[in-house]
């Protein structure tokens, strides 16, 4: 072998392989040749988007601001210490309501929404008909603010009154803590738009016999380890959202000699029990304030195109940045693609709903899809849809949870930290699996499936950020006129 062959790695002397990227002609060509050809997925950034890419990851100190803010995220430790009714732990006064979401005003609330709001105004004894609690309502009897801006999530309507009790999750690492409320179960409950006597009577129960049940065990056990019975659960099966078996029950063993032991009569204690046992999602909650408790540890790392908070409110879905503050960018939320309870269908379902894609945002859920093929047949679609979108999500994150890992793909940690610019560049948005609403107020429930949040709300993020640069525009080109 010659010195210059050597000196082109061998180029001369062996056979050549071929990638080929974007359009297809080269490598077809090729293939017609029977030449080897190893095609790369690629596609050039959307028109309009170009330079605010360039200039947010030419920016100095970009990559080093994304790896801060997930590695906050990645390495924050929740802890369940303690359950408060909201008006002690939130400062939450009569006519003060929280809900999921960005902002949003009685006048553009979904149906959902305005039962949950209804219902709330029931629980606190502010009307006494649901026909009482709507005038009121549309009178501006009451105050809207989202969960988010308190440092709390809150599932589906999101909806949070004074006398609601509160899980206090506290981030042992970074100091933060966050607040979620407690899971009611599933069907026509609070949370999804119902608001009957039987759904009002459940949450009186519960702030009378299960809030306090749960603190007494909280704090006769100490700081409940989230993290460690998230990974647990991942591995048995859980993805974090819309299936919480396994982690519902590992929680409730963590509880079980400090239930027992509970400062309450043995029957209330038997009570919590049951109602706990007997619902699956139950941990739902506790995993929504772990992990707004891990994202807000990456909140305001300046330059960070990490995503740190997705929520919506049924009308708005809306994205919060790192490097952008508390700024909402929104758009119109979608209607969830899945399967139907009983007799309802696709025009029953209101658009998606709820801070519970809070879980996706630190790395769960949808994002977790690969860790629970169960779930698949209560969203819809098959096994390798599951660990189809798992592995999509990796192509739009900064990192793998180096806890949080999925059997199935040999421990790889899941996909964590979602990145704008890879969102805006990729053309992949995130995926969530949901619960689907009922259109209607009062309804609840109709059933379970897949949403993806707006292409434009990190189109519009990417642009904030790149207006920091000089010479980008400030605002997104307009979308194209639709063609008539």
């Amino acid at each position: 072998m010659t010195e210059s062959a050597t000196r082109l790695g061998g180029l001369l002397t062996r056979d050549p392989a071929v990638v080929t990227a974007g359009v297809g002609v080269l490598a077809e060509a090729l293939e017609r040749q029977a030449v080897p050809v190893e095609a790369v997925d690629w596609r050039p950034p959307p028109e309009g988007s170009e330079d605010a890419l360039a200039a947010v990851l030419g920016r100095p100190g970009h990559a080093e601001a994304n790896a801060r803010a997930v590695g906050r995220m990645l390495s924050a430790r929740p802890h369940l210490v303690d359950v408060r009714p909201a008006a002690e732990v939130l400062g939450l006064e009569k006519g003060t309501f929280l809900h999921a979401g960005p902002p949003l005003e009685w006048e553009r609330a979904s149906g959902p929404m305005r039962g949950a709001l209804i219902g709330a105004m029931l629980l606190e004894g502010l009307a006494g008909t649901p026909e009482e609690a709507e005038r009121a309502l549309e009178g501006g009897a009451a105050t809207l603010e989202p969960c988010h801006h308190h440092r709390a999530v809150g599932p589906m309507a999101g909806v949070v009154s004074p006398s609601m009790w509160m899980l206090v999750v506290e981030d042992a690492e970074h100091g933060g803590t966050a607040y979620c409320s407690l899971n009611e179960g599933l069907g026509k409950v609070l949370r999804y738009g119902a608001y009957g006597p039987e759904v009002i009577d459940r949450l009186r129960r519960m702030g009378t016999v299960l809030g306090p049940v749960l603190r007494s065990a909280v704090r006769g056990h100490g700081p409940v380890d989230l993290l460690a019975i998230m990974a647990q659960a991942l591995q048995m099966g859980d993805e974090l959202h819309n299936r919480n078996r396994a982690a519902t029950s590992l929680l409730l063993r963590e509880l079980a000699a400090d239930l027992a032991e509970a400062d309450a009569p043995r029957d209330r204690v038997a009570e919590a029990l049951r109602f706990a046992a007997a619902n699956d999602h139950f941990f739902l909650n506790p995993a929504m304030a772990a992990a707004k408790a891990a994202a807000d540890a990456a909140r305001g790392v300046p330059g960070s195109s990490m995503v740190v908070a997705m929520a919506r409110n049924g009308t708005d879905f809306g994205i919060q940045v790192s490097g952008t503050g508390d700024r909402w960018f929104t758009g119109p939320a979608g209607v969830p693609d899945g399967l139907y309870l009983g007799a309802y269908g696709p025009a029953d379902a209101n658009p998606d709903i709820g801070d519970s894609a809070i879980t996706e945002t630190a790395g769960v859920g949808g994002f977790a899809l690969a860790a629970a093929p169960a779930i698949v047949r209560f969203v819809g679609g098959e096994v390798p849809d599951a660990l189809a979108a798992t592995q999509r999500m990796y192509e739009i994150t900064l990192a793998e949870h180096p806890v949080l890992q999925i059997p199935l793909l040999s421990f790889r940690g899941t996909p964590s930290g979602i990145d704008v610019t890879r969102v805006v560049r990729t053309g992949i948005l995130p995926v969530i699996d949901t619960g689907i609403a009922g259109r209607e107020a009062g309804t609840g429930q109709v059933g379970a499936g897949l949403v993806s949040p707006p292409a434009g709300v990190f189109r519009d993020a990417l642009h904030a950020l790149a207006a920091e640069a000089p010479g980008v525009p400030a605002t997104p080109p307009a979308e194209p006129a639709a063609a008539p």
